[in-house]
């Protein structure tokens, strides 16, 4: 399929070929020569200011794709076929769906001055779908399929691609242990705290894990290979590897025995990335240590990560991981809130709209954390299971790519966290007989 453009920009190339590759399987060929386009008698998209020719789907252009800076857009939603849209326009759809697109996908409003939230990120406060009441759907997905349709039907013979619903469990392994190889003083510190606020509960609990009386609340492991392979599941693993510990950097160091024992039975059944220590992120040094940490423990390479807190900040963020050989990132979706933070269930490259590039990391985006269910949207165990039917239900619906995040702890004996293990357990029952 072939696309006319009087100008052809690096934000419009960016775009053509997601939306292209989404549909088609490949990238959409762009052209600024009027007569190739006009003699061309295959299926083609008109992306312009008026009609060339009676054969062409006309989608009229709006500015956003030919602008070459970053500046505040007037934007103004409107319902069109059930979901919310923008960049209204006219011609054969009713919306600049290439703009619209590539404003959610190259999150061009976290450029834009922006109030940040208590860790420093992105507030999702600020994003237009929370404004607009569409964080909850894969908009994207919903709007490609329909521009899908009205293609097929002025161009039935063109081959589509049919694309098929895909879930990738994750987990964020930063605190591997509750109790167990944290050493004398930090055990011991532990064990004082609750003592003098009066958790005699806990105070015994580590007494017992401690002395081999009771296993480690955090110790999930051997039930998730169990699920994993009950279910026959695919999952990714990303561990802390941070040397050192702090108020948001709670693990036992990498090269601990119990530590490279934990990471090598993972990385040998599984793919496994970082998670970077939330210290890394004001150090880049320290980002390069902990990917070496990880590469000498496995003796592969690890190009894959996913942000400690899902903290970060663009475009420095994801160049400091570019830069540390990092080649896919798992974390677009936000640590405060559920839902679809570039809009999508689809996974896409990384564009650097400061820069006007498109670069070659790769994002998987995420929707669904079980820690933004429990601390940031205090929903007990049923209402987040609720939320992930529902997440689940959308994304087939679109056959999109659901990607989950939980942690050891809320799949272990942690009383605090009773029937969230239960929970992930129908959940996948549940989708996958």
């Amino acid at each position: 399929m072939i696309v006319f453009s009087n100008t052809i920009t690096p934000r419009l190339q960016y775009i053509s070929d997601f939306i292209g590759k989404e549909i088609s399987g490949k990238a959409f060929q762009l052209s600024d020569d009027i007569e190739v386009f006009r003699n061309y008698n295959g299926p083609k998209i008109n992306y312009s200011h008026e009609r060339v020719s009676h054969e062409e789907f006309f989608l009229k252009a709006h500015t956003l794709l030919f602008e070459k800076n970053i500046q505040q857009q007037d934007i103004h939603c409107f319902d069109t076929e059930g979901s919310r849209a923008f960049f209204k326009t006219e011609g054969d759809f009713p919306f600049d769906v290439f703009a619209a697109a590539f404003y959610l996908l190259s999150r061009y409003e976290e450029y834009l001055p922006h109030r940040k939230d208590i860790y420093g990120r992105f507030a999702h406060e600020n994003s237009l779908a929370f404004r607009e009441n569409f964080l909850h759907l894969p908009v994207i997905n919903t709007w490609l399929n329909r521009l899908k349709e009205k293609l097929k039907e002025k161009y039935s013979t063109f081959s589509f691609q049919q694309s098929t619903f895909n879930f990738i469990p994750t987990y964020d392994i930063d605190i591997a242990y509750s109790y167990r190889f944290k050493g004398f003083l930090r055990n011991a510190g532990g064990m004082l705290k609750s003592m003098i606020t009066w958790q005699w509960s806990a105070a015994a609990e580590r007494w017992k894990v401690l002395y081999g009386k009771k296993p480690d609340p955090y110790d999930a492991y051997v039930w998730m290979d169990k699920l994993h392979e009950q279910y026959q599941l695919k999952p990714y693993y990303f561990f802390h590897a941070g040397r050192r510990t702090g108020r948001y950097d709670k693990n036992i160091p990498p090269f601990h025995d119990a530590m490279v024992k934990l990471i090598r039975h993972h990385y040998y059944r599984y793919p496994i990335g970082l998670h970077p220590s939330w210290q890394s992120g004001d150090n880049p040094d320290l980002l390069k240590e902990e990917i070496l940490a990880l590469e000498k423990i496995t003796g592969g390479k690890i190009n894959s990560s996913r942000q400690h807190y899902i903290r970060f900040t663009l475009p420095h963020t994801f160049r400091t991981l570019i830069e540390s050989g990092i080649q896919f990132d798992f974390s677009m979706g936000y640590g405060s809130i559920n839902g679809f933070r570039a809009s999508v269930a689809s996974p896409f490259y990384w564009y650097d709209l400061e820069h006007e590039v498109i670069t070659g990391l790769q994002l998987f985006p995420f929707c669904f954390m079980e820690a933004n269910s429990f601390y940031e949207q205090k929903f007990s165990a049923q209402q987040a299971l609720g939320e992930l039917q529902h997440y689940y239900q959308e994304i087939q619906s679109v056959n999109g790519l659901m990607i989950t995040i939980w942690h050891n702890n809320f799949l272990g004996t942690a009383g605090q966290l009773a029937g969230w293990k239960e929970i992930y357990e129908q959940f996948i029952r549940e989708t996958r007989n």
